[in-house]
């Protein structure tokens, strides 16, 4: 963690795409940023799942060659971590106070302030999807738009809690252990990807498993509780002007949310990608089936891919007139993808 000095630096070169890591002190404690790419860009700024940070969650979309190019061509990336979460995070003392979503959102106010940015693209998953969107209530000048992987905004349901609260017992009592990663793993991915008796485990399974080995339970403990107690934010969701385009794997536990978050967002200005057997983080899963969205979305801004061979109107995605379901397609894409469907509400 970091010392006496507002921000240290860690060399972490030899990771693909880790970027140069940040420890930066905010009021509600120290917060590891890294960033790829140049600062005179655009900001994007991206959170994590539950125990997960931009390695664990967001290197699946990184390494697909055409997403790491529309990104890295128009933004800088400021990958942000839950606290404690980061490479080589040391256990949080129990003198530091229990945080609350509200002190996690205040924290990417501190950060961007930290360094000098206005406003910025976001792109969360789950957890950090919430954390992310109650950000953009808060601050709604300082977010230019939303890119929200399978999110949360309501408060827990009772299964959904008394399921955290089995995670969080079984932390406290043995740690990361192997029933817990299993119970994080499903939260993460479709029964596909997680294998059986007689399909054994995908790439990204094995790759995730090995990496939430070096969380520490207490730090992933400390957000779960954080994440377990979040209020409903949906009546605050009419209020976003910035756009919003959500994505959400099919089989994701949290498929319900997104439907229901969709709902309550104003349609003039979001959108909907369901991706069929897939779990929740479809940044891993099925990382190639937000391409072309994304850049549809981008087009909407005025930001653009470079290799781009489609010749179309750089109209807004968000616009009913100009999303055409076709253009969602695995042939549209030139790519042997799983289905996935758009859904734009209807004018009444």
């Amino acid at each position: 963690m970091a010392d006496s000095s507002d921000s240290v630096s860690v060399d972490m070169e030899s990771i693909p795409l880790a970027g140069k890591e940040h420890i930066v002190k905010t009021g509600h404690g120290s917060v590891s940023v890294a960033i790829l790419g140049d600062p005179d860009k655009p900001a994007l700024i991206t959170y994590p799942d539950l125990a997960l940070n931009h390695l664990s969650c967001f290197q699946g979309l990184f390494f697909c060659q055409e997403a790491f190019s529309l990104l890295l061509h128009n933004f800088c990336v400021y990958h942000i971590s839950p606290p404690g979460h980061e490479l080589g995070a040391a256990v949080v003392g129990p003198e530091e106070p229990s945080l609350c979503v509200d002190d996690l959102a205040d924290q990417i106010a501190e950060i961007l302030d930290y360094f000098g940015l206005d406003s910025v693209m976001c792109l969360g998953v789950t957890a950090g999807a919430y954390i992310l969107t109650l950000f953009a209530i808060k601050y709604s000048k300082r977010v230019t738009g939303l890119i929200l992987v399978s999110p949360l905004c309501k408060a827990p349901s009772w299964k959904e809690w008394l399921y955290n609260k089995v995670i969080s017992n079984l932390l406290y009592m043995c740690g990361m252990h192997g029933l817990v990663k299993e119970l994080l793993l499903m939260r993460y991915f479709s029964k596909e990807v997680r294998g059986s008796l007689d399909v054994p485990e995908s790439n990204i399974v094995q790759s995730c498993r090995r990496l939430l080995g070096e969380r520490q339970s207490p730090n992933v403990l400390r957000f779960l509780e954080a994440i377990n107690g979040r209020p409903d934010i949906s009546g605050g969701l009419r209020k976003l002007k910035c756009r919003s385009l959500i994505f959400v794997g099919e089989n994701s536990p949290f498929h319900y949310e997104a439907l229901h978050m969709t709902s309550k967002l104003d349609r003039r200005f979001s959108a909907l990608v369901e991706v069929q057997a897939c779990g929740s983080m479809v940044t891993e899963e099925q990382p190639d089936a937000m391409l072309i969205p994304l850049e549809y979305f981008l087009m909407g801004y005025g930001l653009y891919r470079p290799s781009s061979q489609l010749n179309v109107s750089p109209r807004s995605p968000l616009s009913p007139t100009s999303i055409s379901p076709e253009l969602y397609t695995p042939e549209s894409m030139g790519l042997k993808l799983k289905p996935i469907r758009t859904r734009i509400q209807e004018e009444v």
